[in-house]
């Protein structure tokens, strides 16, 4: 049979070389990677975002009623979207904090950690 004369035999070590780690040995075959960025690529596409809800009337009359009542220094916890730098869609983010201004002009409500959250953007409002 094929190679019954070394089959048993030990497997040879160097003197002169010491043995390459198996992260070194697949490191050297890392630069004939053939599709260099498609694990990525594939994890992006794979990620998942939420799509936008529009709040009918009484919702945006429920979160600016809320709005009126608060104030700088109030404890609040927000829902709201935040858009996805990506891909369409985003997700639904719940922010804590005390609110340090509210913005008319800019349409935006501040939180003290620096937190900025668009009005439109508000799900809901709870002052804690």
């Amino acid at each position: 049979m094929k190679y019954d004369n070394i089959i048993s035999h030990p497997h040879h070590l160097s003197a002169k070389h010491p043995q390459m780690s198996m992260t070194a040995r697949a490191a050297q075959f890392s630069p004939f990677a053939a599709l260099v960025g498609y694990d990525d690529a594939v994890a992006e596409t794979a990620r998942l975002t939420d799509e936008k809800i529009i709040l009918d009337e009484d919702a945006v009359l429920s979160v600016n009623r809320t709005l009126s009542q608060a104030e700088a220094g109030t404890a609040v916890a927000i829902t709201h979207f935040a858009s996805d730098m990506f891909k369409s869609g985003g997700q639904y983010l719940i922010s804590s904090g005390t609110i340090k201004k509210i913005d008319p002009v800019e349409q935006t409500v501040c939180l003290t950690d620096g937190t900025v959250i668009k009005i439109e953007d508000i799900f809901d409002i709870t002052l804690i």
